[in-house]
């Protein structure tokens, strides 16, 4: 019997999967992409997702420092979204995955 104990903390896809391992973030992250996005809009073009969950996904994503947040001194109050550099590195590997399930699932559209 092997003793050596696994520490998950020293996993690097332990770490990865700890930081975008919800049901939201990837989703979040894509549809951010290259441009700043007002919350009402994330929440309108990804659907289901409640406010709630959004706003709690994007502040952990803020601490992460993958996602800015960026509000503006008016009325009414005006907030913005973006990806820090660290999320932008993220796009093409989210991209990649994209491609991959449409080639192994192409009767779904993308959407």
């Amino acid at each position: 019997m092997n003793t050596d104990v696994f520490l998950c903390s020293n996993c690097p896809m332990t770490r990865t999967m700890a930081t975008l391992g919800s049901k939201w973030k990837p989703i979040i992250i894509y549809t951010l992409g290259k441009k700043s996005v007002r919350f009402g809009m994330i929440h309108a073009k990804m659907g289901l997702i409640s406010r709630k969950v959004l706003t709690q996904q994007l502040v952990e994503l803020e601490e992460d420092g993958i996602v800015a947040r960026q509000a503006f001194k008016e009325l009414p109050p005006r907030v913005e979204y973006s990806l820090t550099p660290k999320g932008l590195e993220l796009l093409p590997i989210l991209n990649m995955m994209t491609k991959w399930n449409l080639k192994h699932n192409p009767t779904v559209e993308e959407g």
